[in-house]
């Protein structure tokens, strides 16, 4: 269940107050009129299934309701009630199923933006990912996988391609492009200075590496496994499933692979370079694909639920 909290000018109240009445998967109805000062207007309270979040959400901006007003919505973690019960059985479909598109706009928008603190992780990251390839730990390439950020903008590139949204794919691949950028430069200093002054003795990475060789080693396994990693990555972030969100990040070896390019640059290892290259190109175009097939996938299996439902409301009628 999701909760609503929604400012309305007091000529709407009944409005949405109506809305929210003709909608199966909303119940827990209150209006406080006058309480808002800032912007002024009734407060209008509801629970609402997460089935029936995105016709509720688009009946209120039609209303005119991000303009003049303010729409909240937050997650319910232990919802004791049984209208509310009541709503998520009568909603369509299961919550779990159902993609909360204005939620999902939201997230993949803070995930292209280039703040400092995602070029921060993505360079410790790299960095972590960088010490791994030289003394060949796999307990510090997994450690780089999850402290990587970039699955957001990855997912904002396949939520753009399905938006027809140029302006979000552009801005996701900037920040993709110019993040990575600054994290390798940031590892490759590290690595000279740290070659220079004898931290790193070796003159170049070694040519057997049993346990991390699969970061500049791409072949059609790291394609397979960049294609389930996008779908699962898509899934987790619609249905709010961030546990299975981090096992994604443990799959894809994009960090990895950067690390690995950064210190194979500095100590000047030709084929490594040229291989964790691949690999960063491979996980990308694995994860855009899949991921955007799944949203396509979610948003016509979710207007077939739709339709079936308006079947048997038109049956009902009769």
């Amino acid at each position: 269940m999701l909760h609503l909290r929604v400012i309305v000018p007091a000529d709407r109240t009944e409005a949405v107050c109506a809305l929210l009445g003709d909608s199966r998967g909303a119940t827990n109805i209150v209006v406080v009129p006058g309480a808002a000062r800032s912007p002024r207007g009734d407060l209008v309270t509801s629970d609402i299934a997460r089935e029936a979040a995105n016709e509720v959400l688009a009946g209120l901006r039609d209303l005119g309701l991000e303009r003049d007003g303010s729409i909240a919505v937050e997650k319910i973690d232990l919802p004791l009630s049984e209208t509310a019960d009541l709503a998520e059985r009568r909603a369509p479909g299961h919550g779990d199923d159902a993609v909360v598109w204005a939620d999902l706009d939201r997230q993949v928008t803070e995930g292209t933006a280039l703040t400092w603190s995602f070029v921060a992780f993505l360079a410790l990251a790299t960095q972590l990912a960088g010490i791994a390839a030289l003394i060949d730990s796999p307990v510090l390439v997994v450690g780089a996988m999850v402290l990587g950020p970039e699955f957001a903008a990855v997912a904002a590139i396949c939520y753009g391609l399905t938006r027809r949204q140029p302006w979000r794919i552009a801005q996701a691949v900037r920040t993709l492009a110019a993040g990575f950028l600054i994290a390798i430069v940031i590892t490759y200093v590290c690595a000279l200075v740290s070659h220079w002054t004898g931290v790193i003795e070796m003159s170049r990475l070694p040519d057997e590496r049993p346990l991390t060789a699969f970061i500049y080693s791409p072949d059609r396994w790291s394609f397979i496994v960049a294609l389930l990693a996008g779908a699962a990555g898509v899934l987790s972030l619609t249905a709010g499933k961030s546990s299975a969100l981090v096992g994604v990040f443990i799959s894809v070896t994009t960090v990895p692979a950067a690390g690995n390019l950064a210190v194979a640059l500095a100590l000047e290892h030709g084929s490594e370079i040229n291989g964790s290259l691949l690999q960063l190109a491979l996980n990308f175009a694995g994860m855009i694909i899949a991921g955007t097939a799944t949203l396509l996938v979610q948003r016509a299996m979710w207007a077939l639920v739709l339709r079936r439902k308006g079947r048997r409301a038109a049956g009902q009628g009769t």
